[in-house]
Order: structure tokens, then C-alpha cells, then sequence
């Protein structure tokens, strides 16, 4: 149990810099533009699924500045599953570990990449059309954001206060990834890493839905296993996409967290987890001759 404390604890605290200095800047940001803010963003999110994409395939944890930007609801929905579907997570790392395979990491990145841009741009075109602007925010948000920042503080506040709420903020927010992190090593360790890629990754042409619905779980071990399984032959090119682009990680618990519409997130994470299917189906049709990578 100690090792799932000590792993869980390790996990959280990769995060933790990088988490710390999203909310700062966010911080900043309702400081030095006031209620200009979620205006200056909001005008350029058409271009915001590319850019999504884009950072979202670096290997960084983007996918926790991406769900914090839109828990304020200054990106759009397709913009956020476009960080979602093109964050790489721990799947760089692991296949830069394997010399002999490194030849993979261009066409899933870019895959990846790829499926993220389409389909941001895609998602928000729809909403667009259907219900007008994107994430169109509720009630006067120029007041809102003039007023209060990230915690509910007031803008007028000076600068030693208004440090104190992005580290609180953070305290929270680092606080819940770590719990859930270890029930989910916990859950892990009692499964299996091996049981959990015989079981539910049997070779078929239907593998990235099983793929798919691993890689949703919010941990950085469900991207390992599929990586790995890759890497090893035993699942398939597109049930490897579909597993990782479902995967946003700590993205994810941040997006639950930090998003008070709690049926929102239900939505945006079942269109990750279909989107993700659905290119993973793709690919197989495709790509045939990648079924067992």
C-alpha cells in the first residue's frame, strides 16, 4: 500500500508546478485585462482548435490549461477536445524508452494532431449552427470577470491576496487528482496491468472500443498499458489511437473538478470517448495491415 501512496503522491506532484502556474496566469491575466479578457480570447477562438491541437500534441501537461480556460468558459468545446484528443500524455516518454520503436511516435502524434484539428473545428462548427456561438457564456461575463476571478475573489484586490487564491485553488484541485489517483492505482494494481490488456483488448476489429473506454480512465498508467500493448504487438495501430486520444489524464480530473456544469462534462466526455471510437473504427477499416500494430 505504501507504493501506491508513494506512486500516487509522485504522480501528482509531476503535475502539481505546471498546475500552480496555469491559475497564477489565469490570475494575471483578470488583473492586467480586467473584463477585456474572455473578449480578447473569445475573438480569436475561431482559431482555437488548431491551436488546441497543436499544444496539445507537445508533450506537456496542456490538457489541465485546456480545462481550466474552459471551466471560465474562454475557449470553446471544440477547442478543448481538440487539446483532449491530441495530448500525448505519457505515451511519448514511453516510446522514446524503446529505441527500436521511436520510427511510431511521428504517425500517432500526428494522428493524433490530426483527429484533434478535425474534429475541434467540426464540433464547434455543429454547435455553432445549432445553437449559436460556441459555449456562448452565462449572463454578463464582462461584469462577471471584471468582479471575480477564478476562486470567487474580487479584481480590486491587491497582489498579496490575490497570490493567495491560485495557491489554495491549487491546493484543491492537486488535493482531488491524488486521491483519485491512488483509487486508481489501487484499482490497477488489484486488476492487473496484464489482465487488464488480455481481458479488455482482445484482437478484433471492435478492439478500440474496449481501447477507447481504458484510455478514458484518468490515469497516466491506462496510457502506459496501451502504449506498451502497442509497442508489443498485441493491439492494433487504430485501437492505439483510440486509447490515447480518450486519454487526457489529469486534464480530465481537472475538467471534473473545475466545470460546474457537471451535465456539460458528461457531454464533452462522451464525445471524447466517441470521437475516439469512431477514428479508432476508422483506422481499422484503413489501415488493415496495422491491426496488430
Amino acid at each position: 500500500m505504501s507504493d501506491l501512496l508513494l506512486d500516487a503522491l509522485l504522480d501528482s506532484l509531476k503535475i502539481l508546478p505546471f498546475l500552480l502556474g496555469v491559475y497564477v496566469l489565469l490570475v494575471w491575466l483578470e488583473m492586467r485585462f480586467g473584463d477585456t479578457v474572455n473578449q480578447r480570447i473569445l475573438r480569436a477562438g475561431a482559431a482555437g482548435p488548431l491551436l488546441g491541437a497543436l499544444f496539445g500534441g507537445m508533450p506537456a501537461h496542456f490538457a489541465v490549461m485546456g480545462s481550466a480556460l474552459y471551466a471560465r468558459r474562454m475557449v470553446s468545446i471544440g477547442t478543448l477536445l481538440a487539446v483532449f484528443l491530441a495530448t500525448s500524455d505519457e505515451a511519448v516518454p514511453v516510446i522514446l524508452s524503446h529505441p527500436t520503436h521511436v520510427g511510431l511516435l511521428v504517425p500517432i502524434v500526428l494522428t493524433k494532431v490530426t483527429l484533434g484539428i478535425i474534429a475541434g473545428f467540426t464540433v464547434d462548427l455543429v454547435l455553432r449552427r445549432v445553437s449559436g456561438p460556441v459555449d456562448p457564456p452565462d449572463g454578463d461575463l464582462s461584469t462577471e470577470v471584471h468582479e471575480h476571478g477564478c476562486c470567487d475573489h474580487h479584481i480590486a484586490e491587491r497582489y498579496p491576496r490575490l497570490l493567495w487564491h491560485p495557491l489554495m485553488h491549487t491546493a484543491k484541485v492537486f488535493l482531488f487528482i491524488f486521491l483519485v489517483t491512488l483509487a486508481l492505482n489501487y484499482l490497477i494494481f488489484r486488476v492487473g496491468e496484464d489482465r487488464l490488456g488480455t481481458y479488455l483488448l482482445q484482437h478484433s476489429f471492435w478492439q478500440p472500443v474496449a481501447a477507447a473506454l481504458v484510455g478514458l480512465i484518468p490515469n497516466c498508467a491506462a496510457s502506459v498499458v496501451i502504449t506498451k500493448l502497442f509497442l508489443n504487438h498485441d493491439i492494433s495501430f487504430g485501437s492505439a489511437i483510440a486509447g490515447l486520444s480518450a486519454g487526457a489524464g489529469v486534464g480530465m480530473l481537472v475538467l471534473i473538478r473545475e466545470n460546474r456544469n457537471r451535465l456539460n462534462t458528461v457531454k464533452i466526455l462522451g464525445l471524447l470517448l466517441a470521437i475516439s471510437i469512431a477514428a479508432g473504427l476508422l483506422l481499422q477499416l484503413l489501415l488493415p495491415a496495422w491491426m496488430n500494430g
